[in-house]
């Protein structure tokens, strides 16, 4: 990120924190009781009746902290300490992550689902997003392809050897002069498949980007995916499997995640396709019996819960008719299944045929 932008967003902040806290000890010095105005933001709803409000600009009401209820004096406790962690953090522009904090008052904190969620409340009343305070989460996200980039002055050359593998960087924000000869961009939900492409070759007869989160993506890689689509602009398609929670991926791609909708229009791709594996797939492909699992009751409610939200109707209600086949199934499998006709049917056949011949939706 260029310096001075840096350090004018900083100081902004810092602004913003010492007249948060002044306000609060100046209630306090007049023996009031301090309030503390959150607003509250969602990325889909479960309205049954066709009203939606849904917004990624707009908040969805507000909550309100004050000292009169004892749950809430808690709550501004943590909030006000870790903002002073935040605080020291953007004073001496170091970066911490959300467990470095958490061990700073570890008793008073008590588990660190408390953290996460001052950090979240301080970034809606700051406005800013997590990363502006100085706030990194460890990377999980894993890169290789046709890509070329800076990192805070380090190169990362991936088209010379597009199947080497590179973690994403935490800081985003530092990352720039993105060259790529890429025809597209593939995400895939999981490590083991990802290894599979790069030991296949994958992206050496493919021109290709492919990334993974390992698993429900995490900031980093949501915004790095997000600077790619935005800087590159190439089809992004999506591979996870045909069970609930290869779906609630797919969707945290495309939609965010809710609990930090707030910050939702920063972290989606609105524009990613999913490529598969479909529940029809099964079919299509051939998949003997032993390859399909039955869904257990847990995977049942949540797809059903899941089918309920306002932007699968709204939005792409192909995807929910696939989720509906696969209740109706009653079965899921993994990407992995397709191994059963050979170890590179992935590589080779499934997805050059389905993105040769436009088989996403």
């Amino acid at each position: 990120m260029d310096e001075n932008r840096w350090s004018s967003q900083s100081s902004d902040l810092l602004r913003k924190i010492r007249e948060f806290t002044r306000s609060i000890v100046e209630d306090l010095s007049k023996g009031q009781s301090p309030f503390v105005s959150i607003q509250r933001f969602r990325n889909y709803c479960t309205n049954s009746n066709g009203e939606c409000n849904c917004s990624y600009d707009k908040s969805n009401g507000q909550e309100i902290l004050t000292f009169q209820k004892e749950t809430h004096v808690h709550r501004i406790d943590v909030l006000l300490r870790v903002l002073l962690i935040v605080q020291q953090l953007l004073q001496e522009n170091r970066h911490g992550s959300k467990r470095d904090i958490y061990y700073m008052h570890p008793l008073v904190f008590s588990e660190q689902s408390v953290v996460d969620r001052a950090i979240n409340d301080i970034c809606i009343l700051m406005q800013c997003s997590r990363h502006n305070l100085n706030v990194v989460p460890v990377g999980n996200g894993l890169v290789m392809g046709w890509l070329r980039f800076l990192e805070a002055g380090k190169k990362f050359d991936c088209i010379n050897c597009p199947n080497t593998v590179h973690p994403i960087p935490v800081l985003v924000e530092d990352v720039k002069d993105i060259v790529s000869v890429a025809q597209y961009i593939l995400v895939v939900e999981k490590e083991s498949v990802f290894q599979r492409l790069a030991n296949d070759q994958f992206c050496k007869t493919n021109r290709c980007i492919v990334i993974t989160g390992r698993g429900y993506p995490d900031v980093p890689t949501r915004r790095f995916l997000q600077l790619l689509t935005e800087k590159l602009r190439l089809p992004v398609y999506c591979l996870v499997d045909c069970d609930p929670y290869g779906f609630d991926i797919l969707a945290t791609y495309r939609f965010g995640s809710m609990q930090m909708a707030y910050d939702a229009k920063f972290l989606r791709v609105p524009n990613i396709h999913w490529l598969g594996v479909f529940p029809s797939d099964s079919e299509k492909y051939n998949l003997p019996q032993r390859c399909l699992l039955p869904l257990t009751a847990e995977d049942k409610r949540k797809t059903e819960a899941m089918l309920l939200r306002c932007y699968l109707h709204r939005e792409v209600p192909t995807w929910r008719s696939e989720l509906e086949l696969m209740l109706q199934r009653g079965v899921k499998f993994e990407i992995e299944a397709l191994s059963v006709h050979s170890l590179s049917f992935l590589s080779e056949v499934y997805l050059p045929s389905k993105i040769q011949r436009g088989i996403f939706i």
